[in-house]
């Protein structure tokens, strides 16, 4: 085939696929007939889990974001490989006309209510066009053109495989996770000294045996008593506990929780009757851990778990 024969064949192709695409930005999903009920320009410009890809487990059953996520890189490589085509170019220089480009697209999309400025969108797009511009110079390299096209799908999917772990390696690193539970009796109380709490013993709540694993916290056959804990401010973690009335236990007392003079939880004996309850409560920051017990309540392996990094 002739060569300006080709490169009339590729511009019509480029052209054709631009106005599928902006069709999709800016037609699709019914958005012109949201317009009106659209009151505010939405700008989102710090990145959301762009990093995130479906992982294996996630392509059994993905969700329409994981779908979202992936055709947001997938639907631009194309350009990557047509661009090229039709102008000489660096890769340099490429992708800095094309994500200038898209911040145009986004910045329409928001101006005129038919989307989202979402800068998450920009990144996962240039990441496309990235792909078919290394699918490009990897790919199209003799004369046959079949060949040529071969050459560039099995590049696209190494790429992108590339891409994929890539990005589950970053997701993980910027990914905090819940750390190792740590008992609150290996923590030291509001006098300095460790506190272990009641002597761990096994209870029957609900016609259900129960051994606890880490502590065990009662009133110690007083009315009232009071734990109280520091934890040095630490930041982010997840606080749990278990708690009830045994079943050889009158219905009565109940139980406070409180951070730093907040009261987090509070259940009377009206309410735990016979049963065993677990509760986990974010802590964004915490000092000081309050914990009191009235009555026939019962509280076991109480701890937390702090968010770290995998790298922590």
């Amino acid at each position: 085939m002739h060569l300006k024969q080709q490169r009339k064949i590729i511009f019509t192709i480029t052209l054709f696929y631009t106005l599928f695409i902006l069709y999709f930005m800016f037609l699709a999903f019914g958005r012109a007939g949201t317009v009106e009920f659209n009151t505010e320009y939405t700008f989102i410009f710090l990145p959301d889990d762009f990093f995130r890809l479906p992982g294996l487990s996630d392509l059994l059953h993905p969700t329409v974001m994981d779908l979202v996520g992936f055709g947001n890189i997938a639907a631009f490589i194309p350009f990557g490989i047509l661009i090229p085509l039709l102008y000489r170019t660096s890769f340099i220089r490429f992708m800095t006309l094309f994500i200038l480009s898209i911040l145009v697209l986004e910045t329409l999309q928001a101006l005129t209510l038919l989307g989202s400025f979402d800068m998450n969108d920009v990144i996962q797009n240039s990441m496309g066009a990235a792909v078919g511009f290394g699918a490009y110079k990897f790919g199209f390299r003799t004369k046959n053109v079949w060949r040529n096209i071969a050459a560039a799908g099995i590049s696209i999917v190494v790429l992108m495989i590339g891409i994929w772990g890539s990005f589950g390696l970053v997701d993980k690193a910027l990914t905090k996770e819940k750390g190792p539970f740590v008992a609150i009796n290996e923590l030291k109380d509001s006098t300095g000294n460790p506190s272990a709490g009641t002597k761990r013993y096994r209870l029957k709540i609900g016609g259900q045996d129960v051994e606890p694993q880490y502590n065990v916290y009662s009133a110690e056959g007083k009315n009232k008593k009071t734990y109280k804990y520091t934890l040095d401010n630490k930041e982010e973690m997840y606080f749990s506990l278990n708690y009830g009335i045994p079943d050889q236990k009158d219905l009565h007392g109940s139980i406070s929780v409180a951070i730093d003079g907040h009261e987090f939880l509070s259940a009377a004996a009206d309410y735990l009757r016979h049963e065993s309850y677990m509760s986990e409560i974010f802590l964004q920051q915490a000092n000081e851990l309050t914990i009191t017990i009235e009555g026939n309540v019962a509280m076991w392996d109480v701890g937390l778990r702090e968010m770290k990094y995998f790298w922590n």
